[in-house]
């Protein structure tokens, strides 16, 4: 399905989503507008779905990093996932897993305090782990 020239385009759009087209084309050896194509090709298909930034979420103010292991209180998850989403402000991803736990939930917080305050509301609806992060390390 995918060749080596859309697998180069995808490696350095991951690295760099502004690249223009003909600095994209001169990598991977093609014009600037065939590489366009490409990269129509592969967004029509539904490969690349979408481009982001990366925002340093320290600098930003949010300080506290957590993923919280989720356990729901009984088989009726609605409650906890109505909960997570009026809490978009601190959750960045909640997903559900299989083993032990039901969800892992990533936060970030301005503060221990703000993420003590959010521990308590959670706990209405579900018993949690708690791990913070000491230092991301970049893959």
């Amino acid at each position: 399905m995918l060749d080596s020239t859309d697998l180069k385009i995808l490696d350095q759009l991951s690295k760099n989503s502004r690249i223009t087209m003909k600095e994209l084309g001169d990598y991977v050896h093609l014009t600037g507008q065939a590489a366009a194509a490409r990269v129509v090709k592969l967004e029509d298909q539904g490969i690349i779905e979408g481009y982001t930034i990366n925002v340093n979420q320290a600098k930003m103010g949010y300080l506290v990093h957590a993923f919280i292991t989720i356990f729901t209180k009984n088989t009726n998850h609605q409650p906890y996932l109505e909960f997570v989403k009026g809490e978009k402000e601190w959750v960045i991803n909640n997903y559900k897993i299989s083993g032990n736990s039901c969800y892992l939930l990533e936060c970030q917080f301005p503060s221990h305090e703000r993420l003590d305050d959010f521990l308590v509301e959670l706990n209405q609806w579900a018993n949690y782990q708690l791990s913070i992060v000491i230092h991301p390390h970049k893959v």
